[in-house]
């Protein structure tokens, strides 16, 4: 295959905070026991998650507080461009190269606002060239990971001579707004972190790393409602649904055959699934739907537990995990508004 894009470095970083779940649950049904009618009812929530820590880049008493949206994105601005320049640092280091050699920057958030973009804040940061490609992207939440990826991708497969830098971050704790006695906001509790993941991708020849071979999206009709924000006067007010495992069990299936049909494969053919963790029940409706035994997405688990569900950046923390193996054939998939799936193969190559 001739000018394949290559996945030739990646970096995580996370903030300086750690969220132990018991700490988080106590502090839960503090805020909670007497405002949420039905909170003693979903309490098992925090145990079942299968999270043990989670990152912050605020200490746990900020989230008994009330700040308006200003002071969120604020604090969104302070901690997010200091994250990437983090993983961007160590993703160029790891593949022996230099700030000034990448080409073009590829930019995934949806947990803050930023004009100029977090990108050309970076670029006030860290010593990029002054025609360094940029292209934010909002909105994608969950599947942001996945989909930076592929336009990362497709900017280098157009540009064979630059190298694409992918940067992905989400803080997701800013978002939790202690007035919100919604059922949606109590689980939120219990499953989100920070963190922020670098990858490095480029068609230029001399650079070794697994291909990325394929791409595709799907996006269901009339479902708007199933993930998203609501934007209140005091942030950003998190919406999803509790039939998203259904909604995986009953279509994924169908929507993943026909995606590897497109390139001669079957879910037999893929090594090594890589999925999105976004929580304990969509990876158990995924390891069904991928024939795996219960438990057998070991690194989406492993991550989950040990970081929570850190939105877009949470896949690229399983990917770099996976990446320890040289396995033929990864299938990295994630879920997001829209309601969307997005999905990547990557391959290693002769």
């Amino acid at each position: 295959m001739t000018n394949m894009p290559r996945l030739i470095s990646m970096a995580t970083a996370v903030p300086r905070y750690r969220l132990d779940q018991p700490d988080v649950a106590s502090g839960a049904a503090r805020l909670f026991g007497d405002r949420v009618r039905d909170f003693e009812r979903l309490r098992p929530v925090y145990e079942n998650a299968e999270i043990e820590t989670r990152y912050s880049c605020v200490p746990i008493d900020w989230y008994l507080t009330e700040p308006g949206f200003e002071e969120r994105n604020r604090l969104y601005l302070e901690n997010a461009v200091p994250l990437l320049a983090a993983a961007a640092k160590d993703c160029i280091a790891r593949a022996g190269l230099e700030v000034a050699d990448i080409g073009g920057i590829v930019t995934v958030s949806s947990t803050g606002i930023a004009t100029p973009s977090l990108d050309a804040l970076l670029m006030q940061r860290l010593p990029f060239g002054p025609d360094t490609e940029r292209l934010p992207i909002f909105g994608l939440g969950c599947a942001g990971g996945v989909l930076g990826l592929a336009r990362a991708a497709a900017l280098a497969r157009a540009n064979p001579d630059r190298i694409y830098l992918l940067l992905v971050v989400e803080l997701c704790g800013l978002t939790f707004r202690a007035g919100d006695r919604s059922k949606s906001n109590v689980i939120a509790t219990a499953l989100f972190g920070d963190g922020a993941a670098a990858a490095l991708v480029t068609c230029r020849d001399g650079f070794e790393g697994p291909a990325i071979t394929a791409t595709a999206e799907h996006t269901w009709p009339d479902t708007l409602d199933i993930m998203g924000w609501n934007v209140r006067d005091d942030g950003l007010e998190v919406q999803f649904s509790r039939d998203i495992p259904t909604l995986v069990r009953r279509d994924m299936a169908g929507i993943l055959a026909d995606f590897l049909r497109r390139h001669e494969l079957a879910p037999g053919d893929i090594d090594t699934f890589v999925p999105h963790p976004g929580g304990a029940k969509v990876l158990d409706a995924l390891e069904e739907i991928c024939g795996l035994p219960p438990g057998g997405l070991v690194e989406a688990r492993a991550v989950l537990r040990q970081y929570g569900n850190m939105s877009a950046a949470t896949v690229l923390f399983v990917l770099e995990r996976s990446l320890g193996d040289r396995r033929r054939r990864r299938l990295l998939s994630s879920l997001g508004p829209g309601f969307s799936a997005a999905f990547l193969l990557l391959e290693e190559l002769a």
